[in-house]
């Protein structure tokens, strides 16, 4: 038998704390059935721990990533933007996310002196997917200036390796400064597809894509779909707290409308097999009430597509303070995620 070394050896008085704790936390520790996680196999026999340097990169977005983790597009053109940004995408560089800025509707109309809040690319690099964005809104009002130029001299001007465009009716429709769509959300981006060559991811604000959108979007050759589920950010709600009490109550009934991430999954593979060679889009982000790495892990591996799953709210919290606390956290999520990539499988 092989002898111990110096640094293998237990020192005596750490050893007889670990027992006190389990000793004294034993009684706390204990689950009661309703706290159990019974998504999952656990299967301790099958893998060591996961080396925290472990990393194989992989094809998303038109780019490389190292963890399945997407930040989410949340904020832009407001004072605490550049801190938010720069701090998130140090974060994508280091540990290989993808990104997707907010809105950059301010640079759309020609507001460059906020260029700072977006101009991120040298912070996250080359081999990370960066991607700008617009509201659906914003998309119809120049397309229908004939103005896609704009549109692609956006993208340029950030180096962004795409465009998000999100779709939010309900929440323009809430909103009390809210614009209103003259065309569908579908022959909009049917249209910018036809007339550019950018990439496109297409999501929703907060309440998700029924069958039917989501069947019509699987069918265009878009980069990926975001979910943008209903369980997180909800903007349509967010838009009724900055109304008055009347409409507060009128129209809250309508931000309670909207799909899951998990019923969102199950209509997408569902579409998948229906569609067929049809499907063109086969990149899905999931995104909305996606809480922590287990779901992440738990929705990336049920979905049939080449997924990824996003976070907003839950960087957020962490990106407008120092960067040290961001990056604690990110790794943290890391860490778990590896944890349940070898001793968990999904039911």
């Amino acid at each position: 038998m092989a002898k111990k070394g110096k640094s293998d050896v237990e020192d005596p008085k750490q050893a007889e704390s670990r027992k006190k704790d389990h000793i004294e936390l034993a009684f706390k520790s204990s689950l009661e059935k309703s706290e159990m996680d019974d998504r999952f196999y656990y299967e301790p026999m099958l893998s060591g721990h996961p080396h925290s340097t472990q990393a194989s990169s992989f094809d998303f977005a038109g780019k490389k990533m190292k963890v399945p983790i997407w930040v989410s597009s949340m904020t832009g053109g407001t004072e605490m933007a550049a801190i938010i940004n720069e701090n998130l995408c140090r974060a994508c560089a280091e540990f290989g996310m993808g990104f997707g800025l907010g809105s950059c509707r301010s640079l759309l109309e020609g507001n460059t002196k906020r260029l700072s809040d977006f101009d991120f690319r040298e912070v996250i690099g080359q081999e990370a997917p960066f991607y700008a964005n617009l509201g659906i809104a914003q998309l119809e009002e120049t397309i229908g200036k004939g103005n896609f130029n704009q549109i692609e001299d956006l993208v340029g001007l950030l180096r962004a390796d795409g465009l998000i465009v999100h779709v939010n009716p309900l929440q323009e429709a809430l909103q009390p400064e809210g614009d209103r769509f003259k065309k569908s959300p579908l022959e909009t981006i049917q249209v910018l597809l036809s007339k550019t060559k950018l990439r496109l991811i297409v999501k929703e604000v907060g309440q998700g894509f029924g069958r039917e959108s989501m069947r019509a979007l699987l069918q265009l050759p878009l980069q990926a779909i975001e979910f943008a589920a209903h369980g997180g950010t909800n903007f349509s709600k967010l838009e009724l707290l900055r109304s008055d009490e009347y409409r507060k109550n009128t129209f809250a009934p309508l931000s309670r409308v909207g799909h899951t991430v998990g019923e969102m999954v199950v209509s997408a593979n569902a579409l998948k097999r229906e569609l067929g060679d049809s499907c063109l889009t086969n990149e899905i982000i999931v995104s909305g009430g996606v809480k922590d790495y287990l779901d992440g892990y738990f929705y990336v591996n049920k979905s049939q597509f080449k997924t990824v799953y996003g976070q907003a709210s839950g960087f957020l919290k962490y990106a407008r303070g120092d960067y040290e606390s961001l990056k604690k956290h990110v790794q943290s999520q890391i860490e778990g995620y590896k944890l349940a990539e070898s001793f968990l499988r999904i039911k």
